[in-house]
């Protein structure tokens, strides 16, 4: 059994790697970009949220990114993996730009609440609530200590 295994030839490795393709679901971020390895790249704006797929063919230096359909959204070259690169393609760049500036407005701002203090009603509401206290009520924290002091286990009661 040795001599036929030592008789069989063995076929050099090949030249390139196994063809396998990697493929991963990501979900797209508010700045229209998905992470693959320690990098983000684009996709196009209007996407945050949805999942679509990154494959990556060993050997190749590109990935693509397709829809939940399975249509190729755009394809990017690899950086370098870990290097915390954004690769974005010129046409995402504009259009990313063109739907973030269309969110500004050249309307005036909001006029904003002017801060004016209590009225009478809402000090009687007040005085309600806080059972005539008051607003000048004062607490003593020296009565707080007294009472940690006392090693009793009978009920404590606290007068204002």
């Amino acid at each position: 059994m040795a001599a036929l295994a030592d008789a069989e030839p063995l076929l050099g490795l090949p030249a390139a790697p196994f063809p396998a393709t990697v493929r991963v679901t990501r979900v797209v971020g508010a700045n229209a970009a998905v992470a693959f390895r320690g990098n983000s790249y684009s996709v196009p704006p209007g996407l945050a949220g949805v999942q679509l797929s990154l494959l990556h063919r060993l050997g190749s230096s590109t990935v693509e990114i397709a829809s939940p359909a399975g249509g190729v959204l755009v394809s990017h070259q690899l950086a370098p993996a870990g290097a915390g690169a954004l690769v974005r393609t010129a046409a995402h760049r504009a259009d990313l730009e063109r739907v973030v500036l269309s969110a500004f407005s050249t309307d005036r701002p909001c006029e904003r609440k002017a801060n004016r203090p209590p009225g009478h009603r809402a000090r009687a509401e007040a005085d309600k609530l806080l059972g005539g206290l008051g607003p000048d009520v004062v607490i003593d924290l020296a009565r707080y200590g007294e009472l940690a002091d006392t090693t009793t286990s009978e009920p404590i009661e606290v007068t204002r």
